[in-house]
């Protein structure tokens, strides 16, 4: 997510909004975005609501057998519906901010 941040001026220019998910609770997501200076909205889903209706679960993969959500990237457009999506079961596999900005360049405007 750090090269994201460092990115953010390149997302904001194209109108792409970055958010982060993650089970972890509100609290821990302001500490860790505080900590690591995220400027973009860092979203709790405790129950994994959203993380299940995008099927980015990894059942009992965090500490102690918790919950966790798969790494995962995605370009929603303007009505919600999923244009791009890069998923790994390798938590060191993530899409880096130009292949996500490739990506959208090439959906055209209507990823917007």
């Amino acid at each position: 997510m750090r090269s994201f941040q460092q990115t953010l001026a390149d997302f904001n220019s194209r109108g792409i909004r970055v958010v982060g998910i993650s089970v972890d609770p509100p609290e821990i997501n302001r500490w860790q975005s505080q900590r690591l200076g995220y400027t973009f909205p860092l979203l709790s889903d405790p129950g994994a609501k959203i993380i299940r209706r995008y099927d980015v679960l990894h059942p009992r993969a965090g500490p102690k057998g918790a919950d966790i959500a798969r790494p995962a990237e995605f370009l929603l457009d303007s009505n919600g519906m999923v244009r791009w999506v890069n998923l790994t079961e390798n938590i060191a596999v993530r899409a880096r901010p130009h292949q996500m900005l490739d990506a959208f360049s090439q959906l055209g405007s209507g990823a917007q």
